[in-house]
C-alpha cells in the first residue's frame, strides 16, 4: 500500500521530540552537599545548596564582621529580620540540638487556633499524669476550672508543662498533638526539628536548630494571640474559676524570659516583644528573643552557651540584638528564612497521617514528593498524545474522505469498502 506523503517525516519528528522530552524528565536529581555527620544541614537538596547549610560562622564582610561580638560561646545562634526573613549572621544554623522549652513556640503555632480563648476546662488528674519529673509548672490543680487563655498564659509566662499537657489532652492526646506538631514543622520548612514531647522536656531524639526556632518565632509573631502572650512580662494567674468563668483568687506570675521583664542580674532589653526561653539539663539554656526598634523587628536565637558566665544566654542574646540593629541598614544577608522548595521529609515517628492544623489540610508524608515525581511523566504522556495526533492527521483525513465516499455509494477499486486499501 502506498504511504501518504509526509507521514514518515511527521512520525520521525514526533518520535525525536518525545525521546528528547523523556531524556530531560529522567535526568537524576543532584543531591548537593550531602551531610557526612548526620547532624548539620536540612534534608532538601535545594536547601543544601544554600550557604547556611554549612557549619561554622556566616557573617557579611566589612563592618558587620568587624563589629560582631567576640565573646559568643553558644553552640548555635542566628540573627534575622522578622519582616523580610533576611538572615544577618549565624553560627551552625542547622546544628541539631535539644531545644528545651523553646519548642513550646511550635506547640503554640499548632494548637493556638484550635480553641476559643474564653473556653473553660476542668483539669482532670489524667491530664497531668504524663508531666515529666522536675518540670516547670504554673500550678494547675485537678478539679479546678481555667480558661483557655489562662492555660496559654501558663505556657508562655511560666513555661508550664502542666498547662501544655492539659491543652494536649483537650486536643485528643499527647501523641496526637506530637503528630500535629511534626506536620506543622514540615509545613514551615523546619526540617531540623524532631518532636517527641510537646513541652520540650528532654526526650531521646528530640532536636531542633537555631534556624528552625527562628522560623517558629517569626511565624508566631505574625499571629496576634501568639504575639500577645509572648510579650506579657507579668500576669495575675487564677487559682481557679467558677462556672461563669470568674476567678476565685489570683497570684502573680512573671515571664521566665528575663530579657522581657528583668530579674536578678538581668536588665530588661529595650523594645523586647518576646518570644520564649528554655532550659533542661541536656539542652542547657536556649532562647528565642525578638525586639523592635525604629520600625524593624529582629529575632535572635541562641542555643546552649558554654562560657559558664551567669546569665550567658541573655547577655549573648543582648549583644547580638545590639549588633543586629547597628548593621541591619547596610549589611547584606547571608541567607533567608523565607520558604524554599524542599523534598517531603521521611516519616518521623509512627505512620504518616493526614493532619489538619490551623484549619489547613496537610497531605500524608510523601504525597507531595510522589506527585512531583509523576508530573514530568504526565507531561511526557500529554506531549506524546499531541505528537501522535499531529503525525496521524493526514491518515485520519484520508480515512474520513473514504468513509464519506463510501456513504455515497462508491465501492472503491475492485469493490472494496472504505477500509479496504486503495489510493486514498
Amino acid at each position: 500500500m502506498d504511504k501518504p506523503p509526509g507521514i514518515t517525516q511527521r512520525a520521525g519528528v514526533a518520535a525525536t521530540a518525545l525521546l528528547a522530552l523523556l531524556t530531560c524528565c529522567t535526568v537524576p536529581t543532584a543531591h548537593a552537599d550531602e551531610r557526612q555527620d548526620g547532624r548539620h544541614g536540612p534534608r532538601s537538596a535545594v536547601r543544601d545548596a544554600r550557604p547556611l547549610s554549612a557549619p561554622g560562622l556566616h557573617v557579611p564582610r566589612g563592618r558587620a564582621a568587624q563589629t560582631l561580638p567576640r565573646d559568643l560561646s553558644a553552640r548555635s545562634w542566628m540573627v534575622s529580620d522578622a519582616r523580610t526573613g533576611r538572615v544577618l549572621a549565624a553560627r551552625n544554623a542547622h546544628l541539631r540540638l535539644p531545644p528545651a522549652s523553646t519548642l513550646k513556640m511550635l506547640f503554640a503555632l499548632t494548637l493556638l487556633p484550635r480553641f476559643p480563648q474564653d473556653g473553660l476546662r476542668t483539669v482532670r488528674p489524667a491530664d497531668l499524669r504524663a508531666v515529666g519529673s522536675g518540670s516547670s509548672m504554673v500550678g494547675l490543680r485537678p478539679g479546678h476550672r481555667y480558661t483557655v487563655a489562662d492555660l496559654w498564659r501558663g505556657v508562655f509566662l511560666a513555661s508550664g508543662n502542666d498547662a501544655v499537657h492539659v491543652l494536649a489532652a483537650m486536643n485528643g492526646s499527647v501523641e496526637n498533638t506530637v503528630r500535629q506538631m511534626r506536620a506543622r514543622a514540615r509545613m514551615l520548612g523546619a526540617h531540623d526539628t524532631r518532636v517527641v514531647s510537646p513541652d520540650g522536656y528532654d526526650a531521646p531524639g528530640q532536636v531542633s536548630s537555631a534556624y528552625d526556632l527562628s522560623l517558629f518565632a517569626r511565624a508566631g509573631l505574625a499571629q496576634p494571640y501568639f504575639a500577645r502572650y509572648a510579650g506579657l512580662a507579668t500576669t495575675r494567674f487564677p487559682t481557679g474559676r467558677d462556672e461563669r468563668g470568674r476567678a476565685l483568687g489570683t497570684y502573680a506570675v512573671q515571664n521566665t524570659n528575663r530579657l522581657l521583664g528583668g530579674g536578678p542580674g538581668v536588665e530588661p532589653y529595650p523594645g523586647l516583644v518576646g518570644v520564649k526561653n528554655g532550659y533542661t539539663t541536656h539542652a542547657g539554656n536556649t532562647l528565642a528573643a525578638a525586639a523592635r526598634r525604629d520600625g524593624r523587628t529582629l529575632v535572635v536565637t541562641v542555643m546552649n552557651p558554654r562560657s559558664g558566665r551567669p546569665h550567658a544566654v541573655y547577655e549573648e542574646t543582648r549583644s547580638l540584638l545590639d549588633w543586629g540593629f547597628s548593621v541591619a541598614d547596610d549589611a547584606p544577608s547571608v541567607g533567608t528564612l523565607n520558604p524554599a522548595p524542599a523534598r517531603a521529609a521521611e516519616p518521623l515517628h509512627g505512620p504518616p497521617a493526614a493532619v489538619r492544623s490551623a484549619g489547613t489540610a496537610t497531605a500524608p508524608e510523601g504525597t507531595a514528593s510522589a506527585a512531583g515525581r509523576l508530573l514530568p511523566y504526565a507531561g511526557a504522556a500529554a506531549v506524546l498524545c499531541a505528537a501522535l495526533a499531529w503525525a496521524l492527521r493526514p491518515v485520519l483525513r484520508r480515512r474520513r474522505a473514504r468513509r464519506a465516499a463510501f456513504a455515497h455509494g462508491y465501492r472503491g477499486p475492485r469493490g472494496r469498502g472504505p477500509d479496504g486499501g486503495g489510493p486514498w
